[in-house]
């Protein structure tokens, strides 16, 4: 039985679990299935990209340091987007983008802060 390429259509050649015609197919496929299906999905993608790169512009010293929110803001961090929060057992909440993390503090400051690598 020939099979077919799940992309193009052409005959595939070689090993009999073998699904595409050419590594180009195999790409242009899997490229389609994984491409952000909406423009919400990609928007909230490039934003929380945005913040990531952000944060990770200020260089850490000893895993943390501190900025202004004005500052975060002028550089266009959006605090509305981030993965996921952290709580301590004290109630402390930090805000995650990846790895990378902040915390709100008084007058305006934030302390950034990076994720300890759990093993």
């Amino acid at each position: 039985m020939e099979r077919q390429c799940m992309e193009c259509g052409d005959t595939v050649k070689g090993r009999s679990d073998k699904k595409f015609c050419s590594d180009a197919c195999r790409n242009a496929h899997n490229n389609k299935l994984n491409k952000d299906s909406t423009n919400l999905i990609r928007n909230i993608n490039n934003r929380l990209r945005k913040n990531h790169r952000i944060l990770d512009s200020f260089p850490l010293t000893e895993g943390k340091t501190k900025t202004t929110k004005p500052k975060l803001l002028d550089l266009g961090f959006d605090f509305n987007y981030h993965t996921h929060l952290y709580t301590t057992q004290k109630g402390t909440i930090y805000y995650f983008v990846y790895d990378l993390g902040y915390l709100l503090l008084d007058n305006d400051f934030v302390m950034i802060v990076k994720r300890e690598k759990h093993q």
